[in-house]
């Protein structure tokens, strides 16, 4: 798992890397800045700052010991995780957490449904998690999976994405969501220029962001998923200020003209 890790750092660090974690982090800082709460975790992917665009009082970010150990990359700024931890064993109490990040996650956890178990334990009922990860059903899913193929048969041969566990589709997503109960209110694709490895060639092809975006939209790149913690036969009470009777309001005599 840590030469998944690594690998995963170094692709970040990468012209195709760099192109999608800044769709990431624009992604991020729209969806997380009107969640409302008091605690909020983010989970691996130091180089994200997922929480950065969120008010709540209370955010951390939990790193692996792998992911904590490794040196950091020339001229980045260091981020010292909060506490150490893993997807699937989260120090802390069930329904106390409102808002989780899995960057990325679980494409490196070693149990995904285990990790969304878990998830699900911690959060607060109407809490939310965001999610983001690979499509394997983009061009550059396709030019990953060509690759692998080509290793198969051939020597050599080098992958365009990292050498992760396996792609979590957004169909897939959705599913497991559903079945822990989640609501998903949100899917959103992003990175729909072609699998280059070149700055230049990627810029070039900077127009195909807005087309993808209108005509092939679930053939971007990357997603990100927000869902909702429900909670069946939960029924959300009203304050005390609102429940309480209000008072009836006063009559008034109106003085009337007698007929003669």
């Amino acid at each position: 798992m840590s030469d998944e890790i690594i690998g995963l750092h170094r692709w970040f660090d990468s012209p195709p890397g760099r192109y999608l974690l800044a769709w990431e982090q624009q992604q991020y800082d729209e969806l997380v800045a009107d969640i409302f709460g008091y605690h909020a975790v983010q989970l691996g992917m130091s180089g994200l700052q997922g929480l950065r665009a969120n008010r709540m009082p209370h955010r951390w970010l939990a790193l692996g010991l792998e992911e904590s150990r490794l040196p950091p990359e020339p001229g980045a700024p260091v981020p010292a995780p909060d506490l150490l931890a893993y997807p699937v064993a989260l120090p802390f109490d069930a329904a106390s957490i409102d808002l989780v990040l899995l960057p990325h996650a679980l494409e490196l956890s070693v149990d995904p449904h285990a990790a969304l178990r878990e998830v699900e334990r911690v959060l607060v009922p109407e809490g939310r998690v965001v999610i983001s990860g690979l499509n394997p059903w983009s061009l550059w899913g396709l030019r990953q999976r060509r690759a692998r193929l080509y290793q198969r048969f051939h020597a050599g041969g080098e992958l365009y994405l990292p050498d992760v566990g396996e792609f979590i589709a957004p169909g897939r997503m959705r599913d497991w969501l559903r079945l822990l109960n989640f609501e998903v209110d949100s899917l959103s694709f992003g990175c729909y220029r072609p699998a280059v490895g070149q700055t230049r060639w990627l810029d070039r092809f900077d127009w195909m962001d807005g087309l993808g975006a209108r005509w092939w939209p679930i053939l971007g790149a990357a997603y990100t998923v927000v869902a909702v913690k429900r909670v069946h036969g939960m029924r959300l009470m009203a304050p005390p200020w609102r429940a309480s009777p209000q008072p009836a309001a006063a009559t008034v005599p109106v003085a009337q003209r007698r007929r003669r």
